[in-house]
């Protein structure tokens, strides 16, 4: 009788191990996030965009990926998605020595059950009190017959030279750039990180005048060595005036798909008075992530 009874226990022994096993085999070690993503560009050859999901604080891979065709789909740990708590979209050097995401994160969202809602607001800036006014001038030369060549982003509207862009301040990974779109061609004012000095080619600017680098703040005088198909001097009115946010490191010399601030100079604009800007064709991206 107890050798019977030890023999059971041995057989319950062996089916509840069994069924353990079959327990642990049936379970998936990966699971699908999807992404769902709305007015990210193409980066070019030299660029990637990499998804991260936190998990514990420590950002985890979730794949790079070009195509800005959505949704798209990737494999994951099954046990890290189920446990993560945000996803970062970053942007990416294709040859990437360093396995952290790079200061240049574009879009970030918190997950609520199994859905993130995804922005750039929280991530790059929010731009939707943004507000700007330029001049028309030419400081940086002596000739006073061509200053609706030149694009400065200041207010003088008070008698005193003053800051004309009201801008947030951006993340890490991003540099603001004022454009001017002359002949459908976009010409660079020059990148920078502050509305209240220069911006960072003041001294080095291929365009500008010999008399100096022109006020304090960003700006560019559009008079000699033009792009091909251009001239300059140049007339500005009749342009569209640009701020965008480009990535640092920039992925390309036209501006990104960010710009909070535009306007289409008007054909009769007086020079040296200040000129309000409107807001741009895209402040803000936005999208879902699904787990």
């Amino acid at each position: 009788m107890i050798k019977k009874m030890f023999l059971a226990l041995i057989t319950v022994g062996l089916i509840a191990t069994s069924c353990n096993n079959d327990d642990d085999v049936n379970t998936p070690t990966t699971a699908s996030l999807t992404l769902n993503l709305n007015g990210l560009e193409d980066l070019g050859s030299d660029f990637v965009y990499e998804g991260w999901i936190i998990v514990e604080g420590i950002p985890v891979s979730t794949g790079v990926f070009t195509s800005v065709t959505f949704p798209q789909s990737f494999t994951v740990d099954a046990v890290q998605l189920e446990t993560a708590t945000t996803f970062v979209l970053s942007i990416e050097p294709v040859n990437d020595p360093d396995p952290a995401p790079a200061a240049t994160k574009i879009l970030v969202g918190d997950f609520s059950g199994n859905t993130a809602n995804v922005s750039s607001n929280g991530i790059v800036g929010d731009f939707s009190a943004s507000s700007g006014v330029f001049i028309l001038a030419t400081p940086t030369d002596t000739d006073d017959t061509n200053e609706e060549s030149g694009v400065w982003f200041l207010d003088n509207s008070s008698g005193s030279a003053m800051a004309g862009l009201d801008l947030p301040v951006l993340g890490d990974g991003w540099k603001y750039e004022g454009w001017a779109v002359i002949n459908g061609q976009p010409v660079s004012t020059g990148t920078f990180t502050s509305t209240m000095s220069a911006d960072d080619n003041a001294s080095t600017s291929p365009y500008k005048g010999e008399n100096g680098d022109g006020p304090p703040f960003p700006g560019e005088d559009y008079l000699q060595n033009a792009p091909n198909g251009l001239t300059f001097p140049t007339d500005l009115r009749g342009t569209t005036i640009v701020i965008s946010v480009e990535p640092n490191p920039d992925n390309s010399p036209l501006p990104f798909t960010l710009k909070p601030l535009a306007h289409e100079v008007p054909l009769n604009a007086d020079v040296h008075t200040s000129i309000p800007m409107a807001s741009g064709p895209v402040s803000m991206l936005s999208g879902t992530v699904t787990k």
